[in-house]
């Protein structure tokens, strides 16, 4: 899905979105640990790839990580430099980061690349392992599911990965997996991963 598309029915709800999801007292504690375990310990910058309205980011910040947000939506944008006016946030894709080769330590890609259709997912982690030093961390939450499908999200179209599979992938790209996390679905969630991984 091209990055105008997405960037289109995301600023048609950024409100919604901003008030459902836009706090870290939203976020599974879970989760969270596991951000603080991937990502706590990352000495050099951190980029939210895809950070909403930056809740992750100032998380992130609070840990003392030296982290900064990067989203399609400028709705977002706005919304988390008023909250957060002394992290930086700025209006990008991930499909082109505006960041020299191997200079960060850290990416987190919570849930922004559940959008990518398979084809074009190579793209972005290539992007990913060319930004990140040797032995860099990077943090993926996505949708679980047994096979890599499409569904109706409730913003547009977005893929279920089965979590070998994108462990797979991101193996082609220059990634080891270091932990993974599964969160089976309840009557109003869907299936959740997320994987922990160094750029080798």
């Amino acid at each position: 899905m091209t990055d105008a598309a997405v960037r289109r029915r995301y600023t048609e709800m950024a409100d919604v979105y901003i008030d459902m999801f836009g706090a870290t007292a939203r976020v599974d504690p879970e989760d969270l640990a596991f951000l603080e375990r991937s990502l706590g310990s990352c000495h050099g910058t951190v980029l939210d790839a895809g950070c909403g309205p930056g809740h992750l980011t100032a998380y992130l910040k609070n840990l003392g990580v030296s982290a900064k947000g990067i989203d399609l939506v400028p709705a977002f944008i706005s919304s988390a430099r008023s909250n957060w006016p002394d992290l930086d946030f700025t209006v990008g894709s991930l499909h082109r980061l505006d960041t020299p080769d191997g200079t960060l330590d850290g990416i987190l890609a919570w849930y922004s690349l559940i959008h990518c259709e398979p084809a074009e997912l190579a793209t972005v982690l290539d992007e990913f392992r060319r930004t990140l030093r040797d032995g860099g961390r990077l943090v993926v939450g996505f949708f679980d599911g047994d096979e890599i499908e499409p569904f109706d999200h409730k913003v547009t179209t977005a893929y279920r990965w089965p979590v070998d599979e994108l462990s797979r992938r991101l193996s082609v790209a220059g990634f080891t997996e270091v932990e993974r996390l599964r969160r089976a679905g309840t009557s109003s969630t869907r299936p959740h991963a997320a994987l922990a991984l160094s750029a080798t």
